[in-house]
């Protein structure tokens, strides 16, 4: 086989949805160094766009004062799995969008369809130019951003066990109350009018509840490769 036709079969596409506390993010950039591939957090992107917001006095209660507003940041992700990167108008965005303020508030923001047109634009053409290909994780990827993606695959796992993780990333957080914050968010999520957190019909669907993060990254590597020996 010639190294054209390799690299052509190999430059996949993946899709990871699923909602917080399932392994997304730790899963999706350890796929994508082990695989070669490009690293996308569209999840950081709406965070982004809500943190400039809330730092440049916009009502986030207000759909109205969003949607004007929505396309005046520009957002620049990094691809580099080992080392991703987020910028809002040049600055460097990637710890201050990780604020309890943003995650209270990116629901919100993000249920926009301004704020979602806007950005789902953005991470088509992310993922139109990684050549060799691109593990993108978030919410609607499968169904709506990339629903031509060579390979998706839906994360899941029961509130307790996302609760649990979340709460070890966040020091001294409450699991009851990370618990609740989280069913909240997936009500919020699967709810909303525009792109709503959903599993693709031809998604793989991984419950990483019983599994340990290194197990859930060899069974989504295991799908790649199947996929890729298949094209």
């Amino acid at each position: 086989m010639s190294t054209a036709v390799e690299t052509a079969s190999s430059a996949v596409i993946v899709a990871i949805d699923g909602p917080s506390g399932t392994g997304k993010s730790s899963t999706s950039k350890a796929v994508a160094a082990k695989l070669g591939l490009s690293y996308l957090d569209t999840g950081a992107q709406y965070r982004a766009i809500t943190w400039w917001m809330l730092n440049n006095g916009i009502d986030v209660s207000s759909p109205a004062e969003i949607a004007t507003a929505a396309a005046k940041p520009v957002i620049v992700s990094g691809t580099d799995p080992s080392a991703p990167t987020i910028t809002v108008d040049g600055e460097d965005a990637s710890g201050p969008i990780r604020t309890q303020e943003v995650t209270s508030k990116v629901s919100a923001v993000s249920a926009v369809p301004e704020v979602r047109t806007i950005i789902t634009e953005l991470q088509r053409s992310i993922a139109a130019g990684a050549e060799g290909g691109i593990v993108v994780e978030g919410r609607d990827i499968g169904t709506t951003v990339l629903p031509d993606a060579d390979i998706k695959i839906f994360l899941t796992a029961s509130p307790e066990a996302r609760a649990a993780r979340r709460s070890g990333e966040v020091k001294g957080s409450d699991l009851a109350a990370t618990r609740e914050a989280l069913i909240r968010r997936d009500a919020a999520d699967s709810g909303r009018k525009a792109s709503p957190l959903a599993k693709a019909d031809d998604a793989v669907e991984v419950d990483t509840t019983e599994l340990t993060l290194q197990q859930v990254i060899e069974c989504v590597v295991t799908l790649v490769e199947e996929k890729r020996t298949a094209a």
